[in-house]
């Protein structure tokens, strides 16, 4: 239980290179709440006297709570880059619902979440600013998390199967670099097309399709970080794309740098 996680960079770019300018570790959630949160994760830094520094993070088809001074919220998946400023000395926690696993907490579909922050209070019953001053004030990253599932466990909704269900065919997709197209999902699953599609509009909040994408592209940046990038068209058709150009352009639309861009400010 709260167990701390070493884990990849799960959409961080530049991981290994930042790992000196921000602290980044993830805890488990206990085995109840395990069920909907994927994991916690804390952010710290100290840069001071030094200057801001803009971390990127590829996006990801979950729901973030974050608890952050002035800026706590309930945050949905998103399709693009997003750029945090470090600055200062600072830190943010947050919980990492699993793909699906916020939709039992609210009951409306996750993609009217797209393009808002939902309040923290209107789920959990508590203000922002209390979260923040009762998260924020532990010393121990540890405390943080205790304190976090005190506020989710009273609040725990009925275990929903189909959550399990998104959670498998979302790991299948980070897991195996085969799959490239919707079809092969509904395949591997045994389901119809149209059902996949509203079943992720409905609890995920994206369709499968980007998922599919965001994955391959997320594998392309850490191949990328590893120094493999000797051949493009290579790398291209390893992640399922037969055309360099729409790869290209695809790794753009996520990291905002073209993959030969991204390898040189490494």
């Amino acid at each position: 239980m709260n167990s701390k996680q070493q884990m990849p960079s799960m959409g961080v770019l530049k991981f290994e290179e930042n790992g000196r300018t921000f602290h980044l570790h993830r805890y488990s959630p206990s085995a109840d709440i395990g069920t909907f949160v994927k994991h916690y994760w804390v952010v710290s830094w100290d840069l001071t006297g030094h200057p801001p520094y803009p971390q990127e993070v590829i996006p990801n088809p979950c729901v973030n709570m974050v608890i952050e001074p002035g800026r706590s919220g309930i945050f949905g998946p998103s399709k693009q880059k997003f750029t945090y400023m470090l600055q200062g000395k600072g830190c943010v926690f947050g919980v990492k619902f699993k793909p699906g696993g916020f939709y039992p907490f609210v009951k409306q579909p996750i993609s009217r979440l797209n393009k808002q922050i939902m309040n923290i209070h209107s789920v959990f019953g508590i203000d922002a600013g209390a979260a923040e001053a009762l998260i924020l004030s532990q010393r121990a990253e540890e405390d943080m998390v205790r304190q976090m599932e005190a506020i989710l466990q009273p609040k725990l909704p009925k275990i929903d199967p189909q959550v399990e269900v998104i959670v498998r065919i979302t790991e299948r997709i980070m897991e195996d670099r085969e799959i490239i197209k919707v079809d092969t999902v509904c395949k591997l699953f045994d389901m119809n097309k149209r059902t996949l599609q509203r079943l992720f509009d409905q609890y995920v909040g994206v369709n499968p399709k980007w998922v599919i994408q965001l994955y391959r592209l997320q594998n392309a940046a850490e191949l990328i970080g590893k120094g493999r990038f000797e051949d493009g068209l290579e790398l291209s058709m390893e992640l399922g794309y037969y055309d360099q150009s729409h790869f290209i352009k695809d790794f753009k639309a996520i990291t905002g740098k073209t993959p030969e861009e991204y390898a040189s400010s490494l």
